[in-house]
């Protein structure tokens, strides 16, 4: 560690002596500025929303580029930012669960070091929830104190910072004064009407108007630096926005960004030719590109490519998106797109989009939505947020913007959703997709490995797995005999699939009884909660309810919060009082804990505080 450390000094050294020895700043790479708000989609006056007062970024983009197909990798911030330091998907590390504090291998560095190595002044004010361990040797500081300014003279920086205001937190305690008019608020089709709906969404648009001020702070904080001529500056949107239905969930919504890149006239040679350019952006092609505008040869490891600079490559055809564990709740899903056409592959179709979360609960506009579902005010395309999942979704993006008309069944478009299908099978694959790795089997899989190497070291048949969650979610009768053969694998994720398989498509299942009965023996506790809930959806409830009495006892908390999970979906049917007695006991043990142990208090609390 004390060499590398000396090592990155003497690289930064020679960085600096390279730079203080030309004539003038001219002779030194380009300042890059990162400025990323929290929870934000394209909703800007730049993009054409007449509702949104948003003048300074808007006067960013008359100067700059907008990006019209920009995406997150991810609909929520940790495993988003992960894929931005790194330039690699979270899924192939296995860091795309949220609020994760997996390793991953050294030679994933963040990419800040190379910039340091190169030189460059690196700052960072101030979130980082990289969803890894830190690599803190990236920053020359990180902070809510941390400045470009603190550098040496002529030295290029790169600086983030971090605009928190439009954070879904904001919507949480309602404020009596609204800049924007609630009765003019544009409300999705995906929502009501209400009161409160209308005017959460004004909220939030103020929120955004708030968040474009403190934009034009530090633009005019460059500007009076003196550095404005001499820097690049991004723009982005962390993930799609703070309102329910957007934030955490595989939709359009959720994962499109406002993304805006200013050359300064220095520069422009590297600026695409179009003012609003359609070329396909992903997250994970972020990093690399701040490699290439400093004229840095990103690292192979990255997945991404850069989209401008000395290095870039011809634009992308597809962007790739992912989503697993979010908070309390369990689900798992893939996505691909291409310009015109959104695929959706959900893997956990038995749960509904609108899982409860405590957090996404504290917004008013969430319980309105949930309270009109309840009383059966909604219309179709409202209530299918608390439905069930299809396995496959397709949107055609340029006739429905919201992501709500499901074409995969329309035969018209067979075509489409049988290519964007295969793309996704190809790329999880190729990918070596760890989210199929339940939580629950990670730890004692990998020991003191990160889940990366142990995977490819213990010889772990990905692939097999993947195979067998493709069958298992579909719930067909034509997968039962071979889900039933698997119920036996060596392997536990691949018996996690196949038991799964036999709740989604339980109404095939009543032949292999005797075989789950089994797996409630399996000495993985995932297994035997799966197992659990394929028993409890063919009518055997209560030999479920025993396994999962049991199973929370079980050490690992993911296994708990699984059975948790279990019990919130079959709501609203009852739980037996010597079960809730656990879970109340559970409540009270896990109150006040940190991590996934907060998780398990929330979730046990929710279902003890909903049977009184």
């Amino acid at each position: 560690m004390l060499d590398r450390t000396i090592w990155i000094g003497c690289m930064a050294l020679m960085g600096l002596l390279f730079y203080g020895c030309g004539d003038s700043a001219e002779d030194r790479p380009p300042n890059i500025l990162w400025i990323t708000s929290e929870d934000n989609s394209p909703l800007l006056g730049a993009y054409g929303d007449e509702y949104a007062d948003t003048p300074h970024l808007d006067r960013l983009a008359e100067q700059g580029t907008i990006y019209t197909n920009a995406y997150a990798t991810s609909p929520v911030c940790a495993p988003s930012r992960f894929t931005l330091i790194t330039g690699t998907y979270a899924n192939r590390m296995g860091t795309e669960n949220m609020r994760s504090t997996f390793p991953i291998p050294k030679e994933i560095r963040f990419f800040p070091k190379y910039l340091r190595e190169a030189g460059y002044h690196t700052t960072n004010n101030r979130k980082k929830d990289y969803n890894t361990i830190d690599q803190p040797d990236a920053w020359d500081e990180s902070s809510g104190e941390a400045h470009y300014r603190d550098r040496a003279e002529n030295q290029p920086f790169f600086h983030v910072r971090n605009i928190t205001i439009s954070h879904e937190s904001s919507l949480h305690d309602p404020i009596d004064t609204l800049i924007h008019d609630p009765e003019k608020a544009p409300v999705p089709p995906y929502h009501p009407k209400t009161p409160t709906v209308k005017r959460d969404w004004a909220h939030y648009y103020d929120e955004v108007s708030r968040m474009d001020a403190r934009v034009g702070k530090i633009l005019n904080e460059l500007e009076a630096s003196g550095e404005a001529d001499n820097t690049i500056v991004f723009y982005y949107g962390d993930h799609g926005g703070a309102m329910p239905g957007s934030k955490r969930f595989m939709n359009q919504r959720g994962l499109s960004i406002p993304l805006i890149v200013y050359m300064p006239p220095r520069y422009e040679h590297l600026a695409p030719d179009e003012k609003q350019n359609d070329r396909l952006v992903s997250f994970v092609d972020f990093s690399a590109t701040v490699l290439s505008l400093a004229g840095i040869d990103p690292p192979d490891f990255m997945d991404g490519k850069p989209f401008l600079g000395e290095h870039a490559v011809p634009p992308r055809e597809y962007v790739h998106t992912y989503r697993a564990r979010m908070d309390e709740r369990y689900d798992l899903v893939r996505a691909v797109h291409d310009k015109e056409m959104m695929y959706v592959r959900n893997y956990m179709p038995q749960r509904i989009y609108g899982q409860h979360l405590w957090y996404l609960w504290k917004a008013p506009s969430m319980r309105s939505w949930e309270q009109e579902y309840k009383e059966g005010t909604l219309n179709e395309i409202q209530r299918q947020f608390f439905e069930s999942k299809p396995v496959e979704e397709l949107y055609d993006l340029s006739e429905d913007p919201y992501t709500v008309h499901n074409l995969a069944s329309d035969p018209e478009y067979e075509d489409d959703l049988k290519r964007l299908r295969k793309k996704n099978a190809r790329w999880v694959r190729e990918q070596g997709d760890l989210g199929f790795i339940p939580e629950g089997i990670i730890d004692s899989l990998r020991g003191d490995q990160t889940l990366y190497e142990a995977v490819r070291e213990k010889g772990v048949p990905i692939e097999t797995i993947i195979e067998t969650a493709e069958m298992a979610s579909r719930g067909e009768k034509k997968y039962m005999d071979e889900l039933a053969e698997r119920l036996s694998h060596e392997d536990p994720s691949v018996r996690f699939w196949a038991a799964m398989g036999m709740a989604i498509g339980h109404e095939h299942a009543g032949g292999y009884i005797g075989l789950l009965k089994e797996r409630s023996e399996d000495p993985v506790g995932t297994v035997r909660v799966a197992a659990a809930e394929a028993l409890y959806a063919s009518d055997r409830k209560e030999t479920a309810f025993t396994i999962m009495d049991d199973a929370l006892d079980h050490p690992e908390d993911h296994v708990k919060l699984q059975v948790l999970n279990l019990l919130e979906s079959i709501r609203p049917d009852p739980i037996p009082e010597e079960l809730m007695n656990h879970l109340q006991r559970l409540a009270d043990t896990y109150e006040g804990r940190d991590g996934s142990g907060n998780y398990v208090f929330r979730a046990s609390n929710w279902l003890v505080e909903g049977n009184k």
